[in-house]
């Protein structure tokens, strides 16, 4: 993805740090720019997995400080008045699965400005909009911690933990609903040409491990030894090229719910199985789209939240239990916007099929959709501390997981 600079001047946020730089690319003719949110192609996966769904994270659970707080809009609540009458919430990229409690909330006819890349509409019952942005191209890569300091009509932000922990000092945010429990991010490979059954098992492989410069999860997986510094190759363009091109002989990153599946159903000169590991399962346990105010709209949008985010876990487990008007509406964006990552509504489907089988939408370890487990944000804090470091960028030995997440609006009844 391409390195812009940010106009609001952040050195430390600046450059090819994360999941939103890369430069326009070509895939089977179909101009897209290949960002890829840690290879996020919005797309689904195969069943050829070789990672099983993740364990229960710890016991540092922090419970819920809102009991039963109103249902959803369109059961007698409603925002008008207490909520901004346009609900602002910016994505970190196209219109995928991954991101589709945003859209969900919308509904299935909301309506797309190719223009502006935004997907829009009434909140059913609620006597608000909500206005879906797509990021990416979309705001010129910038990160979402940074995009929401520079706009101040985003109300909320998919913010990933590492993002969150990297923008603390300048562009802090706090998260106050995690749609998905766990990262899709995955490293995957050609079972024909490698047998890998667990993490150190790559670095075993001496093979090229292709990712997206930038990414803190490589610099943690080199920590840990499970690749090498010889393996690394930031030169991964969010295509298939590469990994087609040289007959699975690679290793790269992508997603589980995303390329697994298209690469056996939809790449030329591929179409066969390929196998992967979820990134999480090395111990690198981000939530990677925590939704996320700025700090310094929190407290006087408590009121708001405390109605909004059961609203936002209900979309959640309402899209999970049927995508159908949801994918339709992911599809009519991407067909809409013309430029973009290859969506088709197989890969749609199998995305929500992949999700639910490794718990990357889920219930927390108490049951509960859409929490946090700050014990799990601590250990990545403290992870990012030296990864950062090394790239000068200084994180407070002050920040703790209850500057950048609360659990304080969420309802704990909601479950899938």
């Amino acid at each position: 993805m391409p390195s812009g600079e940010l106009s609001i001047g952040d050195e430390a946020l600046a450059g090819p740090r994360t999941e939103k730089e890369r430069a326009m690319t070509t895939w089977t003719g179909v101009s897209w720019t290949a960002l890829l949110a840690a290879a996020t192609l919005s797309g689904c996966q195969s069943s050829s997995s070789s990672s099983a769904p993740a364990s229960a994270q710890g016991s540092g659970l922090a419970a819920p400080m809102a009991a039963s707080v109103a249902a959803p809009a369109a059961a007698g609540g409603t925002l008008k008045g207490i909520c901004p009458d346009k609900i602002v919430i910016q994505t970190d990229w196209y219109a995928t699965p991954e991101r589709a409690m945003a859209y969900q909330l919308v509904g299935a006819n909301g309506v797309v400005d190719k223009k502006k890349g935004t997907f829009s509409g009434p909140l059913a019952g609620a006597g608000v909009d909500v206005e879906v942005r797509l990021g990416g191209p979309f705001i010129g890569f910038q990160p979402i911690p940074a995009q929401m300091y520079q706009d101040p009509t985003v109300f909320l932000g998919l913010v990933a933990t590492d993002d969150a922990v990297q923008a603390a000092d300048k562009f802090p945010t706090k998260a106050v609903v995690a749609p998905l429990e766990i990262n899709p991010q995955i490293l995957m490979w050609d079972p024909a040409t490698y047998k890998i059954e667990e993490w150190a098992d790559v670095a075993k492989t001496k093979a090229k491990v292709v990712y997206l410069e930038g990414l803190p999860f490589m610099d943690y997986l080199v920590s840990k030894g499970f690749v090498t510094k010889d393996q690394k190759d930031a030169a991964f363009d969010g295509t298939p090229s590469r990994f087609v091109a040289g007959g699975g002989k690679v290793i790269q990153q992508g997603y589980a719910s995303n390329e697994p599946f298209r690469w056996e159903n939809d790449v030329p000169g591929w179409k066969k199985p390929v196998k992967y590991l979820l990134v999480h399962d090395s111990g690198y346990q981000i939530y990677p789209q925590g939704v996320a105010i700025r700090s310094d709209k929190f407290e006087a949008s408590r009121a708001c939240l405390k109605l909004l985010v059961p609203m936002m876990q209900k979309a959640e487990v309402d899209y999970m239990t049927d995508p159908t008007g949801t994918n339709a509406a992911l599809l009519k964006i991407a067909t809409t916007l013309g430029d973009g990552p290859p969506v088709t509504a197989a890969g749609n489907a199998d995305a929500v099929k992949v999700m639910k089988t490794l718990g990357i939408v889920g219930n927390g370890p108490d049951a509960t959709l859409g929490n946090f487990d700050t014990a799990r944000v601590e250990r990545t804090i403290a992870l990012l501390r030296p990864i950062f470091a090394a790239r000068k960028v200084t994180v407070s030995e002050k920040l703790t997981a209850g500057d950048l997440v609360t659990n304080e609006f969420i309802d704990p009844a909601i479950h899938l």
